[in-house]
């Protein structure tokens, strides 16, 4: 028998057999509720403060049952984090017989039958696409488990992918010719053997939805569900709840239909030729939007001239092509694939042009060539309910942010979770050594056309006495790239700013330059991991508040005004606090670490809602003199020069 006590203990399994293991009480504590969900059937809302070690937590006792179990992330390099780290770590310290593996979305794995068309297909491929061509298919002879990230010399971002990948549109299923050595296929079948299966969201999202990415099924064996990072996965279930259609989509499926045409039926000419008229009806649909690539409500795209003609007209052309389909589609499982796609695109297309909306926000998304549509439900919170309290499976989420001003109902509530159980538990860090915050004096009301500007001349000494060593967090992309641009002119700091160089790129460099200052928006508030002397400050422009003018945002808070609610206490403080609180854990990332937090916002002491985002942070010292920040740094380099001595 295993007993938490002993094994997260000072003498316990963990301490002798990883190396650097501390032992921790709210670590322990949170595995014992863990624990106790597992033996009850009971669903457990998990707060873990930065530093708890929550993976660990959940790990244990989820190896220890002997139950079924699957782990779903926020992202595939999470997923890889824990499948080829912390897991075997884990298995080989307690030293019991548990099998793991890693499930992806299909797109993540190489398709020989994709491979092979592509290889035929020798028009259309540049020198480099040519290229990372045949290192693809140099590493499918050898490759076992056919994941693209195997790859190395072709970035997961590289068009290639989209021709030796598959989805669940292109899939030819069980008619394939090399279903045998399909590596998805083999992927599922391992998942469905093993004990411990790591996920991510979107794949867990699909199985639920029953939008089926080729794996489908997997939940109803589970016995207990760890959702990690679990703030994500409201986002990513309104998303595959709802309903969308791309360009991008369609103009894959025209690419696919033309090579099969040149294949299987090149006595129909006319095929091809509809294929070219709804090419350019895409580029003609592109044109009737507004010009920048932006976010929008239905209702505006509507009342842009021209735009429903174009959409019937879109629809039109598609119908006829799914005409002529439905005659060839004898003719190979590749066109009999095409023409199921047609016809699925052209049902959610059909959605877009209905007038009720109840219950759903209708929006669009324009890109520099292209756009997508999109119908999310308003709210997911019965339909998640019924889904997971309806399973024998036990379900637990977990995260560093799923709480503002000590209560959960904000997440419970629109997961409809109200009956779960929940604990917090606080950070081990000793923020209030460790960690100073600064709320400079004498700024204007966010809104003022000047803010950045003087936002700026207040920082700028700040990371002079931190000397760089900062990320300053954005709210937005225009604002930015006004302080780049001021800070360029005014300092000689080492700037690194989102969008010159890759995420992982700008970390690097960060981590390796001295006087460094990294400025960026939404990706950097979360998920980023920089330890030690190299981040000394985390800046952070205004208090988080989601855009009114996005259309998604809008709705929401449109139709809680009309039931009564208010928009604003329920939905976009709560909101705000929890984004917040995501960008203040870059701060403080280890027991060494130290750092100065800086709030430039001046409502956090103008408005009464201010006491809500400091309440929902970790425990503090708070200044509005400089003279402090000053003092926090000469007490944190004497304490290193000392340490060095």
């Amino acid at each position: 028998m295993h007993d938490l006590d002993s094994i997260f203990g000072s003498d316990g399994e963990l301490v002798n057999h990883i190396k650097g293991f501390q032992a921790r009480e709210g670590q322990l504590s949170m595995a014992k509720a863990i624990e106790r969900a597992i033996n009850q059937r009971r669903h457990l809302v998990a707060e873990a403060g930065t530093g708890t070690g929550k993976t660990f937590a959940y790990l244990i006792p989820a190896m220890l049952s002997g139950k079924k179990t699957i782990i779903s992330t926020g992202t595939r390099n999470l997923q890889d984090q824990i499948f080829e780290k912390d897991f075997p770590l884990v298995r080989d310290a307690l030293n019991v017989p548990v099998q793991g593996a890693v499930l992806k979305g299909r797109a993540n794995y190489l398709c020989l039958y994709r491979l092979e068309q592509a290889q035929q297909q020798t028009i259309g491929f540049d020198k480099e696409s040519a290229t990372q061509l045949g290192d693809i298919q140099r590493w499918s002879r050898q490759t076992r488990e056919g994941d693209i990230v195997e790859v190395a010399s072709v970035a997961e971002d590289s068009p290639i992918w989209q021709q030796v990948t598959s989805t669940a549109d292109n899939c030819v299923g069980q008619d394939c010719p090399m279903l045998a050595e399909c590596f998805p296929m083999k992927a599922r079948r391992v998942a469905q053997e093993v004990d411990v299966l790591i996920v991510n969201h979107h794949l867990l999202c699909a199985d639920w939805s029953l939008k089926d990415d080729g794996f489908g099924q997997l939940l109803p064996e589970a016995e207990l569900i760890i959702v990690d990072e679990a703030h994500q996965l409201i986002d990513t279930a309104s998303r595959f709840l709802g309903v969308s259609v791309s360009a991008r989509q369609i103009l894959n499926l025209l690419t696919d239909i033309s090579s099969e045409q040149l294949k299987v039926a090149s006595d129909m000419p006319g095929l091809i030729d509809l294929t070219h008229v709804l090419n350019e009806d895409i580029r003609e649909m592109r044109k009737l939007m507004p010009e920048q690539s932006q976010k929008g409500s239905w209702v505006e795209l509507a009342e842009m001239a021209g735009f429903v003609d174009g959409l019937e007209c879109l629809i039109e052309r598609l119908e006829k092509l799914f005409n002529v389909l439905t005659e060839v589609a004898v003719r190979s499982k590749g066109l009999e694939a095409c023409w199921k796609r047609c016809e699925d695109i052209l049902l959610r297309l059909r959605l877009f042009t209905q007038s009720e909306q109840k219950n759903w926000i209708q929006w669009f998304e324009s890109f520099n060539r292209t756009f997508s549509f999109h119908r999310t439900p308003l709210d997911i919170s019965k339909t998640f309910a019924s889904f997971a309290f309806a399973s024998e499976a036990s379900w637990v989420f977990t995260s560093a942010t799923l709480s503002v001003n000590n209560k959960f109902d904000f997440f419970t509530q629109r997961l409809g979770l109200q009956d779960a159980d929940n604990g917090m538990w606080d950070s081990p860090f000793d923020y209030v050594h460790q960690a100073l915050m600064y709320v400079p004096e004498g700024l204007p009301e966010p809104r003022d056309r000047h803010y950045t500007e003087v936002m700026i001349e207040k920082i700028i000494p700040v990371l002079e006495a931190s000397e760089g060593r900062a990320f300053i967090l954005f709210t937005s992309h225009r604002a930015l790239r006004e302080a780049a641009s001021l800070l360029m002119a005014k300092t000689d700091f080492t700037l690194l700013v989102q969008g010159e160089l890759p995420k992982q790129q700008m970390l690097d460099r960060f981590r390796s330059t001295t006087r460094a200052v990294l400025l960026g928006t939404a990706s950097f508030w979360e998920g980023v991991d920089v330890r030690g002397d190299a981040l000394s400050c985390v800046i952070i422009d205004k208090l988080p508040f989601t855009s009114p003018g996005d259309p998604v945002t809008k709705a929401r808070l449109e139709h809680m005004t009309a039931n009564g609610q208010s928009p604003f206490a329920e939905f976009q403080l709560p909101s705000a606090a929890l984004t917040l609180k995501q960008g203040v854990g870059r701060l403080i990332r280890d027991v060494e670490d130290t750092g100065l937090l800086v709030l430039c916002d001046p409502r956090l002491s103008s408005k009464a809602y201010g006491k809500v985002f400091v309440s929902s942070l970790p425990a503090m010292p708070i200044t509005q003199e400089m003279k402090d920040v000053n003092r926090f740094f000469r007490r944190i380099n004497k304490k290193k020069l000392s340490k060095l001595a």
